[in-house]
């Protein structure tokens, strides 16, 4: 009877100990369920932190590489603006060398025109009547010469920068420097060549340059 109890007594034990050491299983389980739980949680947070990082970056590569395109933008736009200015400089300066020199030509061809008419006019060997004729023609030449300039420096005052007058006879042609004439400028320079040089507005032919 006695080694019965003994037996039970150790039967109890053996089976208190196989709860306790399933509790205890049970209970490491759990704790290294809730670490790589939380290990796993850490990982895709960090992964979280991680995107949130790159996505900054890529952002903030975005922004600078557009300050840069907008910087190359405006150098380009700056060189551009530049090389315009400077082409229509040249462009202004081969105008303007063009009506010094027609007015030089111009002013060649009137003073040999008069020397001309003076030697004939001062010549011993000229009759009365090639003398009388050149007298005329000299007062023609500079009377034309005096309304060219009255007209050139009227129309100057209407705005325009250079202009230069051509007679041949009848015929004026008046040569402005504008890139394009409305029809008002035009009437205006016709009015003022026609009163001036005393030639009817159909004998009066303009352009620009």
């Amino acid at each position: 009877m006695k080694m019965f109890k003994k037996n039970q007594v150790v039967i109890y034990v053996i089976a208190l100990m196989l709860v306790v050491a399933g509790y205890l299983n049970f209970t490491a389980t759990n704790d290294l369920n809730t670490a790589i739980q939380t290990s796993s949680s850490e990982e895709e947070l960090t992964k979280m932190a991680n995107i949130g990082d790159a996505q900054l970056v890529s952002s903030n590569v975005v922004s600078e590489n557009n300050v840069i395109e907008d910087n190359n933008n405006i150098v380009k736009n700056e060189i551009i603006e530049e090389n315009t200015i400077y082409t229509n400089s040249n462009a202004s300066s081969d105008d303007s060398e063009y009506f010094s020199k027609s007015k030089l030509e111009r002013e060649t061809m009137y003073s040999q025109m008069l020397e001309t008419y003076e030697k004939v006019l001062n010549s011993t060997n000229s009759l009365e009547t090639q003398k009388q004729a050149a007298s005329e023609e000299i007062s023609k030449i500079n009377n034309t010469k005096n309304r060219i300039m009255i007209c050139e420096n009227l129309i100057k005052i209407k705005g325009f920068n250079n202009v230069i007058i051509f007679v041949n006879g009848d015929s004026i042609n008046v040569i402005v420097e504008d890139e394009q004439l409305s029809p008002e400028e035009v009437a205006q320079i016709q009015n003022i060549v026609s009163r001036e040089m005393s030639v009817k507005i159909e004998n009066i032919h303009i352009s620009n340059k």
